[in-house]
């Protein structure tokens, strides 16, 4: 398969609510909707499901799926995911949820599974939370994310703001690049041209070029428990919130070396679509 051409997906359930390309940094605004009066939680939670497969498989298990294997290979996906009961604090689902935006959004192309790589039994994947590049000519896009799956917006930027920092650090992204590159399945389109991008012999200046940093936000919206439907004055107000978010995230103190992208994911309830993505993993698993 050609890098260029992005492998299929599944069909689009979230809708692009609100966009800023020329800011800094850019805003996207993701928007989940209702129906029938009610917010598509459950709905919401049996979409993210349909990308289980190649969110937590490695590249050459994800592209073997068929008729033959199907179902063994998504019990392995939805146990990949966590095998404990103690998930109010585990942050996947968040994971989950940005590879699905950024897939959907910016047409990227998911590099490795940092699921599949858990270091040992219920630890949470350390590093980015995801990893996942864009071919354009001959030159490879680094996309590294990081997402808060929270219910305080408040917190969930004091957050990211302090991993931000941390992450762009010389030592921290040396370590990275050394984890990622062990991680690449060999089977990937694109492993000989992302090992010579990220090796140690390669400017750290010269990969800042090629990475953006998408950072996934969600959290309890005023907007969205105000409302029931898409109105006129839903999208008035839902544009209205995301810009002051994002006001605030832009004039924190965020690295200017790398192209960033600021993703708002606004929820009826954390705590609720939590609980129903926990039902449906628990279905499949």
């Amino acid at each position: 398969m050609s890098h260029e051409v992005t492998p299929p997906h599944p069909d689009n359930f979230l809708e692009v609510r609100y966009q800023q390309y020329e800011v800094e940094p850019w805003l996207v605004a993701m928007c989940v909707g209702y129906e029938l009066g009610e917010w598509r939680d459950e709905q919401l939670a049996e979409h993210v499901m349909e990308w289980l497969p190649e969110f937590a498989l490695k590249y050459s298990e994800w592209e073997s799926l068929g008729p033959s294997n199907a179902v063994r290979l998504i019990k392995k996906a939805a146990k990949a995911i966590y095998k404990t009961e103690k998930y109010g604090s585990r942050g996947e689902f968040g994971e989950l949820l940005l590879h699905i935006v950024i897939r959907h959004v910016f047409k990227t192309f998911p590099a490795i599974s940092k699921i599949h790589y858990k270091d040992s039994r219920n630890d949470t994947v350390k590093g980015f939370d995801c990893v996942h590049t864009i071919a354009k000519e001959d030159k490879l896009e680094l996309w590294l994310g990081e997402v808060k799956f929270y219910k305080d917006i408040s917190s969930a930027i004091r957050d990211v703001i302090k991993e931000l920092d941390d992450h762009t650090k010389r030592d921290y992204l040396r370590d990275e690049f050394s984890a990622i590159t062990n991680k690449i399945d060999q089977n990937w389109p694109s492993s000989d041209k992302l090992s010579k991008l990220l090796d140690n012999n390669t400017s750290l200046d010269e990969i800042f070029d090629s990475v953006t940093i998408p950072v996934l936000l969600s959290y309890d919206s005023d907007t969205v428990n105000n409302h029931n439907r898409i109105t006129d004055e839903f999208k008035q107000d839902f544009a209205v919130e995301v810009n002051q978010h994002w006001d605030t995230f832009k004039n924190k103190n965020i690295p200017k070396s790398v192209d960033i992208v600021l993703i708002l994911l606004p929820l009826k309830s954390k705590k609720d679509l939590q609980d129903k993505l926990h039902g449906e993993l628990q279905r499949w698993k």
